[in-house]
């Protein structure tokens, strides 16, 4: 394997990074607006699954409620950026309730409140859910999930109940979702390689060697839990800005099984996975959507069966789990040694 020092991994990062910025500079300028919102939603998938694969992948932590957090980064960072007379239109069966009917804040500092929001919330769930373990946890953090949203479809001075909220603010850019998912994957590899990381796989591996070895099994999924419910909310908040519009049907359980997917599609405990894994499903998804319009092969014409999407993208994941059980990436992370390695591999076996 080809080795490099971290300088030179440092530099080929730091490369990467305006290479990508720069070409999101150049599609927010030239590219249509479906493709910036293929993007975005690209960018908050990553978030997303980056998130979820930090509680469920990395710590070992199986959790079905992601879906209950973006929900209240949702709402919150809404609450904070709809205009004051936005919401004197919108909650027509009861007024929003105070504060919120006078705050008009900035995208960031919403964002950031709806992060908060949604590790507070984290913290608050994960203090006795997780003193279950394997499927009674799973079903705790479903119920959970669901408790949000029956709550957020009921409580109509905070989010407008089943009418949801619409005319929101679209603040969310290829330049704050990206640069958000940079931030999310920063964070969560820089965690996962430090000594906290290593306890986190060591959790995974077996809680009670773990705790033996005297890592406080407990407190480090709790953290580990708030801060994948921290990004999350984040993500929650981007969506919302970037959609305009939600109502509690949009944070159902689906929400959390298309996440689980992402991280599974690319490889539970990789976080390169997590990112190749969002990037294929939102790409695909929308790919797939030819299935759903009338289109023509040679002499035969298709009508366009809608959802057939779904059920096409159902049978492949099928297909990928049945060949490719780990996943895209497994547990192993993109790097560059591999890179080049795969390079200089590919490059004697085309001398030959």
């Amino acid at each position: 394997m080809v080795k490099l020092t971290v300088k030179m991994k440092i530099i080929l990062t730091l490369i990467l990074i305006s290479t990508v910025g720069f070409l999101l500079v150049l599609a927010n300028h030239k590219a249509s607006d479906y493709i910036v919102m293929i993007l975005n939603l690209m960018a908050i998938n990553i978030i997303f699954a980056v998130s979820l694969n930090l509680i469920n992948g990395i710590t070992g932590i199986f959790s079905l409620g992601h879906a209950g957090f973006i929900a209240i980064g949702a709402y919150v960072s809404v609450l904070f950026t709809l205009p004051v007379q936005q919401k004197e239109m919108s909650y027509l069966i009861k007024p929003v309730m105070p504060p919120f009917d006078r705050i008009e804040a900035p995208f960031l500092p919403s964002t950031l409140a709806a992060g908060l929001a949604a590790a507070i919330f984290g913290y608050i769930v994960a203090a006795p859910s997780l003193r279950l373990i394997g499927d009674y946890l799973a079903i705790a953090t479903l119920g959970l999930g669901e408790t949000i949203r029956i709550i957020a479809n009921n409580a109509w001075s905070i989010t407008n109940g089943a009418l949801g909220l619409k005319g929101i603010p679209q603040y969310t850019n290829l330049y704050w979702s990206w640069g958000w998912a940079l931030a999310t994957v920063c964070f969560v590899a820089s965690l996962t390689k430090s000594s906290y990381g290593r306890a986190l796989k060591a959790i995974r591996e077996d809680s009670i060697a773990a705790k033996a070895m005297g890592i406080n099994v407990f407190s480090h999924q709790v953290m580990s839990f708030v801060i994948g419910s921290f990004f999350a909310g984040v993500g929650g908040a981007l969506w919302a800005h970037l959609i305009t519009t939600i109502d509690p049907k949009s944070f159902g359980f689906t929400k959390t099984f298309e996440i689980l997917i992402m991280v599974v599609l690319g490889g539970l405990g990789s976080i390169t996975g997590s990112i190749v894994g969002a990037a294929v499903y939102t790409v695909g998804l929308e790919f797939l959507r030819i299935l759903e319009s009338p289109f023509k092969v040679w002499f035969i014409n298709y009508p366009g069966i809608p959802g057939m999407r779904m059920v096409v993208l159902a049978v492949l994941l099928i297909v990928l789990m049945l060949f490719w059980q780990r996943g895209i990436m497994g547990r192993d992370e993109l790097s560059w040694e591999k890179f080049f390695s795969a390079f200089v591999k590919l490059k004697r076996g085309g001398g030959r």
